[in-house]
């Protein structure tokens, strides 16, 4: 059953000075979804982040919030989305708390009890009383992302919410990620340059370059796909002729390795034949295709923001 649909994307452009910088992009995001944006430098992630929230014109194409689209009804669409576009900026020597309440006066129906809410959704409750100032970066990312969540939004949009932070600090924001889109069941938008995070948290990516769509990646689908088995054996050449038989497709590393696709189900019966055969078989791997491989494919190897 399809999940509803709170954003969408109709063949979007964006031109300045001439220069297409948005050729043409369509995608969907769903409620409940972490949907990631992916692409090399000046592929056009942020500028689409920044059509979807207002920040920059449509060229052309439409933007579905909600079903209204923003171009007509930009007031009904835009009070369904949150978003930490830039570095969030809050009073340095107001409390987490108190800067929570003054940005919460601004938004119509955000109660105090909504503000407590996304305190503790943030896990922010031991430090909220503390002077921004003080926050370690991590804490003003996960601030200024329940700054977002106030008013209870059907889609959160994140641009690098991560950046710069560290090893546990990448880490416990994708756990709290998870845990919005679990328990408030928020679309997320967001993007990062940490393929490994996107491949961890979010459902699906979706991957652009130079303006345009290149590719929608399932992460569960991407999971359950191909299955790539490097062998080490005491001659390919052996090796060689039964993959060629059985229509696998190969790559000889060097003498005594190669790697190949196959169906899990199909290695027991392949390596018993092998033994059989009279090939020595010295070691199996199993190697899952990582969001890395497929972003270098489908980019060229070109550089991520």
């Amino acid at each position: 059953m399809k999940h509803e649909v709170v954003l969408e994307l109709c063949h979007v452009k964006k031109t300045i000075k001439n220069k297409e910088i948005i050729k043409d992009i369509s995608f969907e995001l769903c409620k409940g979804e972490v949907l990631g944006l992916l692409g090399p430098n000046g592929s056009g992630k942020t500028t689409t982040m920044r059509m979807i929230v207002g920040l920059m014109s449509l060229s052309d194409g439409e933007i579905y919030i909600k079903g209204n689209s923003i171009n007509q009804n930009f007031s009904e669409s835009i009070k369904h989305v949150g978003a930490m576009i830039e570095t969030p900026a809050f009073y340095p020597f107001y409390s987490g708390f108190k800067n929570l309440m003054y940005f919460s006066r601004m938004l119509e129906g955000v109660t105090k009890d909504r503000v407590l809410e996304v305190i503790d959704l943030l896990g922010l409750s031991s430090a909220i009383h503390k002077k921004f100032s003080t926050y370690s970066l991590g804490m003003k990312q996960r601030l200024g992302i329940a700054q977002a969540l106030l008013h209870n939004p059907a889609i959160l949009i994140l641009d690098e919410p991560t950046n710069g932070l560290d090893p546990a600090g990448v880490r416990e924001i994708r756990d709290y990620l998870k845990r919005i889109a679990e328990v408030e069941d928020t679309a997320i938008l967001l993007s990062s340059h940490l393929l490994s995070e996107i491949e961890l948290i979010c459902d699906r990516a979706i991957i652009i370059q130079n303006g345009q769509f290149v590719e929608a990646i399932d992460m569960n689908e991407k999971a359950n796909g191909r299955l790539v088995i490097e062998i080490i054996v005491n001659q390919t050449n052996d090796i060689e002729t039964v993959l060629q038989q059985k229509d696998y497709k190969f790559e000889i590393i060097n003498e005594r390795t190669i790697i190949f696709e196959i169906d899990e189900e199909k290695i027991p019966s392949l390596n018993k034949e092998l033994v059989l055969g009279g090939i020595e078989v010295f070691y199996i791997s199993r190697k899952k295709e990582s969001l890395e491989d497929l972003f270098i494919q489908l980019t060229g190897g070109n550089v991520i923001e």
